[in-house]
């Protein structure tokens, strides 16, 4: 084995990146209070092709130097908008007819790798506040809360490692990865 190059990893560039057919998917950052973990979730929508980004209340905005740090330059490529409040948000998205999944610990809450992503509907993926996790007000318009299952002493993974584990798993679901 030997490690390959950048060059060797042929990667499009931002302009193709952007004309290029996106994984049907949308992350809603609620209320993310930390620049690296804003800055991670860009990351991650990039390497994943996400259509784009909805960033709400508190969480920063590109650019800043602190998102730049983790994002490597993918504040350049994902699409991304800004809404005052979370609910304005989900609720544009549910108007658009997207089927929206909050990330979080409730009552019924489905199993992440219970879950079947229908490869038909639009869907928007709800990630919370570091501490607070999603708004109530949002977790109440969410079509399904989704968690992910763990066995250990904490209660929660970071939101940029939850966004990690739930894209990888539905781009698995949904059969995008190329072989």
């Amino acid at each position: 084995m030997q490690k390959l190059s950048m060059d060797q990893l042929n990667r499009v560039d931002v302009e193709t990146f952007k004309n290029q057919e996106k994984t049907p998917l949308v992350i809603v950052l609620d209320n993310v209070r930390s620049m690296h973990n804003v800055g991670s979730a860009f990351r991650t929508a990039d390497a994943f092709a996400v259509e784009r980004i909805l960033l709400c209340g508190i969480t920063g905005t590109p650019p800043h130097r602190e998102i730049e740090k983790t994002a490597l330059g993918a504040t350049q490529s994902v699409t991304w908008e800004y809404y005052k409040n979370s609910i304005d948000a989900v609720h544009q998205l549910k108007a658009e007819g997207y089927t929206l999944l909050a990330i979080e610990q409730v009552e019924n809450s489905v199993s992440l790798d219970e879950y079947q992503p229908d490869p038909q509907q639009k869907l928007a993926l709800i990630f919370g506040n570091e501490v607070h996790g999603v708004e109530e007000e949002v977790i109440q318009v969410a079509d399904t809360c989704l968690e992910i299952p763990q066995f250990g002493t904490k209660h929660s993974f970071n939101v940029s490692v939850t966004i990690g584990i739930v894209l990888w798993d539905f781009i698995n679901k949904l059969k995008i990865i190329k072989k």
